[in-house]
């Protein structure tokens, strides 16, 4: 039978400290409930639609108070309050041994069969993820600080050099890929050596990102060109939203003229519902859409080839959107009533009807030539 190894004990950052302190309190807190012969309870914030505002001081979406309860006497709430409790004990684990996993290693850490029974504590990854958002904004933390993180997603190349925990890279010699974006992009892992970049340029798709790192678009036009790989994970949210703040640059965005391109944008400028509680550090309301506008058909000469028509589901976000408070200044409802107008929606990739290069040599060029974008 394999014995555990004994980890010898860490020396703690005040970080680590703090989030401990945290944990610790969570779990002393039910024991001294449970001591009293009382039912213990989690009172969470609701990462739902009816407990997030729009800021219009500070232009994101935030999380309100509005909380939920979780009771360990309650059927229908007490295997969420034991998975917390799980969660929080394997998250004390890796801190107290100074090692980090991913969240699905986390899954694995904390599924197990109950004794005398056939039920797990976790059926799938995806009972599990919501479990360690509920801990961060149960306890205030992030999940970087409960040394968990996600697989790498996300490709940067360009004017850049960084230290990354403590390995210097230059991100203008990566070949022929690109320098994948960590889940964790703090500044205690990641910093900023030295840049002359004089903006960013993300878009939404591997595809574009590889066309545009072929031609040498970022060396051409001295910037950094990065990919989100559809909707931005919260690394590339976050080091995003650490560039427009450190670097001082402004970011352009490139996402398909449809709605779901639309709210890609979105989330990168005002933040999710999901994840109200990180708008803070992860928002950008600066940041500008250069495309691809419903307007780009006409001004391009694009024609049929590049026109997908739309569906209901299409036309009922488009309308949703619409309504969202950040959308509502003229020119952004031109927009959105210009996908609705036409019947059709456009990838980027349709660029490429015209010529191979075309979106390297003359639109995005001529896009931000003439400022043609919107905030």
């Amino acid at each position: 039978m394999a014995t555990k190894k004994l980890t010898p004990p860490t020396k703690l950052t005040d970080k680590d400290t703090k989030t401990l302190d945290k944990l610790q309190r969570l779990a002393a807190k039910a024991l001294e409930t449970v001591r009293r012969g009382a039912n213990p309870t989690l009172e969470i914030r609701a990462r739902t639609l009816s407990n997030v505002s729009f800021n219009e001081q500070k232009r994101i979406i935030l999380l309100g108070d509005k909380t939920q309860a979780r009771e360990f006497f309650n059927t229908s709430m007490a295997r969420k309050f034991m998975q917390m409790f799980l969660v929080a004990s394997g998250c004390k684990t890796l801190i107290d041994e100074g090692k980090t996993v991913s969240i699905r290693q986390m899954y694995y850490m904390t599924k197990h069969t109950l004794r005398g029974s056939n039920e797990n504590t976790f059926e799938d990854q995806s009972e599990s993820d919501p479990i360690i958002e509920d801990l961060e904004v149960g306890i205030d933390v992030l999940r970087e600080e409960l040394h968990l993180f996600a697989n790498r997603r996300g490709l940067v190349v360009g004017s850049l050099v960084v230290n990354d925990a403590g390995d210097v890279i230059d991100l203008a010699r990566m070949g022929r890929g690109g320098w994948g974006i960590p889940s964790i992009c703090e500044d205690d892992n990641l910093r900023f050596v030295r840049t002359d970049a004089e903006f960013v340029l993300l878009v939404e798709k591997q595809a574009i990102f590889h066309r545009l790192h072929e031609d040498r678009f970022w060396s051409q036009h001295k910037c950094i060109l990065m990919t989100s790989e559809g909707q931005a994970a919260r690394g590339a949210r976050r080091l995003l939203q650490r560039m427009a703040t450190e670097l001082k640059i402004p970011i352009y965005v490139l996402v398909d003229n449809d709605p779901w391109g639309l709210y890609i944008y979105s989330v990168l400028k005002q933040g999710s519902i999901n994840l109200a509680y990180e708008s803070m550090r992860m928002a950008v309301p600066d940041v500008r859409f250069l495309g691809m506008s419903a307007f780009d058909y006409k001004k391009f000469n694009l024609g049929k080839p590049a026109e997908i028509k739309l569906s209901k589901e299409d036309i009922a976000r488009a309308e949703q959107m619409k309504a969202y408070p950040w959308f509502q200044d003229k020119k952004w409802q031109r927009e959105i009533q210009g996908i609705l107008d036409h019947g059709f929606k456009m990838e980027v990739d349709a660029l490429l009807t015209k010529y191979v290069s075309f979106i390297t040599e003359e639109y995005i060029p001529k896009k931000l030539r003439d400022r043609d974008y919107l905030q």
